[in-house]
């Protein structure tokens, strides 16, 4: 199995990791879940230990929270196959991490992990099993499932009385941000402030208290010690603190339902994903949420920043973050498929040509490689699939095969009906393409 999970934040990804994982345990195999952060891989093993208590799983987790001694302790019974789910960052990726028998490999937040590392610990043991979890797939992944060279399943059904969230792109004028912080306090929430840079997170508290006398500021960052970082997140768990200002060390997995408002300062500086995930830190209740993209003035930005900011404004409702990958994955290009690049731009020759030339290639692999080396079952859905082939005729003609600029001026318009015309595959077909033209621009030219 080599699976993409695609489901909106909070829309239970969770919950499938935690029955996949119990399913290669009652089948005797081990199970390894990849996290992106230490805050992440600490929330996912009290959820895998609260739910699989009653059933005698062994969870672990390693992470830097762990002392030496205690992640030699962990590595040692993952080898002996005493541990069933080990949970862990990017440090399950060394070499000294051995498994007994491992079945399931389950990456959360696929997004958040370059190819080689993912490649690495499927590698690692032959005959893995991997499920991937993710509210917006990279573009590279994203086309892997869309080529069908990797499973696909969209979770769509929000949990009940959630609400989309209201997300507003705005510059950085005190009285707006004043405003959204102030609003959010008086109702009893709380609020997360995200700034990319460290160095400027102290300037910002004092701004913030400048303009919200009554908000109590805490400040979170990477470069913080674990024992810093979880006072601070436990006094704002408790609402000792009711704003939050930190990095994107939030992103993933976080999940405190009395935080409804989010701003990112310079969210030009963000991809697409990073920025979905951030605003789906909030609106995990039933009360109206809000994220505010603070930015320089358009004027300043790339057409890139642009396009993501719009985008991400544009899908705000419940259930978005397939349509963002698309986005994501039109602005991006959709990287080298068999390299390490998870992203590059295909513009130059459309999405639809790269679509059917990228198609055409693997088409071709296919047929060259030796039925030997390709499992059964493969083998026989080739055999069905090849069967149900046509192959195209290629007709070569000194006739003029363009539509004229006298007929349809709109470079744009001509484009999309030759897009229309090159799918063209049956009289039928036809006959309706050349109504379309005579209703929409008149009589056909001779």
């Amino acid at each position: 199995m080599d699976r993409l999970v695609c489901g909106d934040v909070g829309f239970g990804k969770t919950e499938v990791a935690v029955r996949a994982a119990f399913k290669a345990v009652v089948d005797n195999k081990q199970a390894a879940v990849l996290v992106p952060t230490t805050i992440l891989a600490e929330q996912h093993y009290n959820t895998f230990k609260d739910r699989l208590s009653p059933f005698a799983a062994e969870v672990e987790h390693l992470s830097r929270f762990k002392t030496k001694k205690e992640q030699k302790e962990i590595l040692k019974k993952l080898e002996e196959g005493k541990i069933n789910i080990i949970i862990g960052t990017h440090r399950l990726l060394s070499k000294d991490v051995h498994f007994k028998d491992l079945g399931l490999l389950i990456i959360d937040e696929e997004q958040r992990f370059g190819v080689k590392a993912k490649e690495k610990l499927k590698f690692m043991k032959e005959n893995v099993d991997v499920l991937t979890l993710t509210a917006t797939p990279i573009p590279r992944t994203l086309n892997f499932s869309l080529l069908g060279a990797r499973d696909l399943s969209i979770i769509n059904t929000p949990p009940k009385n959630r609400q989309p969230i209201h997300t507003e792109i705005i510059n950085f004028d005190k009285k707006i941000i004043a405003n959204a912080i102030a609003r959010e306090l008086q109702r009893g929430g709380q609020v997360y402030f995200v700034n990319d840079k460290i160095a400027k997170l102290d300037e910002l508290a004092d701004i913030i208290e400048e303009i919200v006398p009554f908000a109590k500021v805490a400040i979170a960052h990477g470069q913080m010690t674990p024992a810093q970082l979880e006072n601070v997140m436990m006094r704002f768990l408790e609402k000792k603190c009711n704003v939050l200002l930190c990095t994107k060390i939030i992103e993933s997995g976080l999940d405190i339902p009395s935080v409804n408002t989010i701003i990112i300062n310079r969210a030009d500086n963000f991809g697409l994903a990073e920025l979905y995930q951030l605003r789906g830190r909030v609106g995990r209740s039933n009360l109206k949420s809000y994220a505010y993209l603070v930015t320089p003035p358009q004027s300043s930005l790339t057409k890139q920043a642009i396009r993501r900011l719009h985008a991400l404004e544009e899908f705000s409702e419940l259930g978005s973050g397939m349509n963002l990958a698309l986005k994501d994955l039109e602005i991006r290009g959709a990287g080298n498929l068999l390299g390490r690049e998870q992203s590059g731009f295909i513009g130059e020759i459309g999405f639809d040509m790269y679509m059917q030339l990228l198609d055409e290639a693997v088409g071709e692999l296919k047929d060259t490689l030796p039925a030997d080396s390709l499992p059964a079952e493969t083998v026989r859905k080739l055999e069905e699939s090849s069967k149900l082939k046509t192959k195209d005729v290629i007709v070569e003609s000194d006739i003029s095969m363009f539509i004229p600029e006298s007929y349809i001026d709109d470079e744009n318009t001509r484009l999309e009906l030759y897009r229309k015309l090159s799918g063209v595959n049956d009289m039928n077909m036809l006959a309706e393409m050349k109504e379309e033209f005579i209703d929409r621009f008149g009589k056909l030219p001779a």
